[in-house]
């Protein structure tokens, strides 16, 4: 089912998501969810706040975008185990819609998490795909991409994107 996608500045989006204690039925209908909703906004990353459930679940799938190998993951209670380096994209997300602001993020990330069937595994993700898991880690964290550029930047894009939200209106 294709759910709402929850737009800033709502709260959930500010707000550290809880520890999944259980994957049971609901998580995995959860999950589900997730891609749908993903696939219909075209996007290549999900995290569980970003449709009003306050849960430590992302989804990512990067084989849209050409750019690297295809990643598909589901991770419950992700968390970082090592990051290097460092990349700047001008990143996207669903819930401002239609804004784009350049990040700096680290270009390799090797993390925990577990899967649907509760086995933790770890994953070592490169380029875009590492690009995308800290962006949607970040909302785990209650941190949107814009909580990551500074002063004038910021400001501006806080800017544009008010502008955008009253075009839509």
């Amino acid at each position: 089912m294709v759910r709402e996608i929850v737009r800033f500045p709502n709260p959930v989006l500010k707000t550290p998501t809880q520890k999944v204690d259980v994957i049971d039925k609901e998580i995995k209908e959860l999950v589900k969810d997730m891609f749908e909703t993903m696939y219909h906004a075209e996007g290549v990353g999900l995290a569980a706040n970003q449709i009003g459930v306050s849960l430590r679940v992302m989804v990512i799938d990067t084989t849209p975008k050409k750019e690297s190998p295809p990643v598909k993951l589901v991770l419950i209670n992700p968390e970082v185990i090592s990051a290097e380096g460092s990349i700047k994209y001008k990143e996207g997300c669903l819930s401002f819609p239609g804004l784009m602001v350049e990040v700096e993020r680290h270009n390799k990330v090797k993390v925990r998490a577990s899967d649907l069937n509760g086995e933790e595994k770890e994953y070592e993700l490169e380029g875009f795909p590492a690009i995308v898991f800290q962006h949607e880690m970040d909302h785990l964290m209650g941190i949107t991409f814009i909580d990551r550029v500074n002063g004038l930047k910021r400001r501006l894009a806080l800017e544009k994107y008010s502008k955008l939200q009253k075009q839509k209106a």
